[in-house]
């Protein structure tokens, strides 16, 4: 009987494991390749080429024709941040910022709150808030134009109620249209935000309403102190789509105003196309893209280190050691 001592290691059964996990790692590694590689490609294709362009067409005066050769360094962008009316621009976008929070926001959480409830058709109801956020901004923005056209539709409509004092040049007096623009674009993107926070309140618990009405709470008060809490993850990310959008706005305001009368509607991607395809200033048109870009990435990196950190915290898990 050959001594435990003598005997040599057993190996395990089907060989040394170190091959299979050799081959299991670049198994995973080319599975991350071939899933992860195409959105890698397209997303520096498509938003990190784009945004190293733009910086660098920005220290150039350009029309688009020809080499890059006339470089003025910065001076296209001071040139921007000194004209009025990109500022005033910078200003709109930031109106349209504030405004749509404090319109949107309350408007589609009490319409969220009642569709939330037992009714009879309110699927059909859902599928109406929806569908101006379904349609295109460019049959939205052509429909309202020829509503609010002097003498048309609405200006009928107010004659017809006896509101003829009511009707203004909706959309060619300057103290009016910023006005108008807002009602516009809060109708076509409430709709949105009135989903979002439907889906939101799918998450709260029914048990909690429940309880509080027994302990005597009514309607508001249960609104109030559990479901518009419970609702605020939703709501913040509500908010940081809003504001994204309203800074980058571009497509309504092209079609009905053009950033008019007298730049009253101008926002930042209204002027940067006004200057660089229109005016064929492509030079200073990338500068003032990347502006808006700046704008943009501080704004939402402010708003996740601020406001989502809440949100996230609870999310992220290190890894022990």
């Amino acid at each position: 009987m050959v001594p435990l001592a003598d005997r040599a290691p057993a190996r395990p059964a089907g060989g040394d494991p170190a091959p299979r996990v050799h081959r299991s790692s670049w198994r995973t590694r080319l599975e991350i390749i071939l899933f992860a590689g195409p959105a890698l490609l397209v997303y520096v294709g498509f938003v990190l080429l784009p945004v190293g362009l733009a910086v660098y067409y920005g220290f150039f005066k350009w029309n688009g024709i020809g080499p890059l050769e006339d470089f003025v360094g910065f001076e296209n962008y001071t040139r921007a941040l000194a004209d009025p009316v990109f500022i005033g621009a910078i200003g709109h976008n930031f109106f349209f910022v504030i405004a749509s929070l404090l319109v949107q926001g309350p408007i589609a959480i009490g319409v969220a709150l009642l569709l939330n409830r037992r009714m009879r058709g309110r699927s059909l109801f859902r599928v109406l808030v929806f569908i101006p956020y379904v349609l295109s901004e460019v049959i939205a923005g052509v429909a309202w134009l020829l509503i609010l056209q002097p003498g048309g539709p609405l200006d009928a409509l107010f004659a017809s109620v006896g509101l003829g004092d009511v009707v203004q040049l909706w959309l060619a007096d300057p103290n009016v249209v910023l006005w108008t623009m807002l009602g516009v674009i809060s109708w076509k993107y409430v709709g949105f935000a009135i989903i979002l926070f439907l889906a939101g309140l799918q998450g709260v618990p029914d048990e909690l309403a429940e309880a509080a009405q027994i302990d005597g709470a009514s309607w508001w008060q249960i609104q109030r102190h559990i479901t518009i809490p419970l609702l605020g993850p939703t709501i913040r990310i509500w908010a940081f789509l809003s504001i994204i959008g309203s800074l980058q706005l571009f497509d309504l305001v092209w079609i009905m105003t053009g950033g008019g009368p007298a730049n009253a509607t101008s926002t930042m991607a209204t002027y940067m196309i006004n200057f660089g395809f229109t005016r064929s200033q492509y030079g200073y048109g990338s500068a003032v893209a990347v502006i808006l870009f700046i704008i943009s990435f501080v704004i939402a990196i402010a708003y996740q280190r601020f406001v989502l950190r809440r949100d996230t915290e609870g999310a992220l898990t290190r890894r022990a050691g």
